[in-house]
């Protein structure tokens, strides 16, 4: 079993930057491929960014490409999401999730492929 904790949302103005951070525990999550997903209300659940077990690969949503990086250090058994530009169309409750697929699945984008999920952190952007 992987537990993973979410932490730094917040309120935040348009334009500015956070950064999250999803702690592992349980296992160490070196063979596992990551991701965050958010959810805003109304909203079904969507992909946001994900990364391969050594970080040979990143994939991102085309709403967050050029803003959010996605990073990961194993060693801390921790995945970041550095989220910059922030747009109140960001706000959402975002959770990260983990993949047993090293590589990343091909279905990277899909919340089915992944194995566990974290409670979520909420980020809100205010205009």
């Amino acid at each position: 079993q992987v537990q993973l904790v979410e932490s730094g949302g917040g309120l935040v103005q348009a334009g500015g930057s956070l950064r999250l951070s999803c702690v592992a525990s349980g296992r160490t999550i070196n063979s596992y491929a990551m991701a965050w997903f958010r959810q805003a209300p109304g909203k079904e659940r969507e992909f946001v960014a994900g990364i391969s077990a050594a970080s040979t690969r990143t994939y991102y949503a085309d709403s967050v490409k050029g803003r959010f990086t996605i990073s990961r250090d194993n060693a801390k058994n921790t995945v970041y999401l550095q989220m910059n530009i922030l747009k109140p169309e960001d706000t959402a409750v975002y959770s990260c999730a983990a993949d047993g697929n090293p590589l990343l699945s091909g279905a990277y984008y899909s919340e089915r492929v992944y194995d566990y999920w974290g409670q979520g952190t909420q980020v809100t952007v205010s205009s």
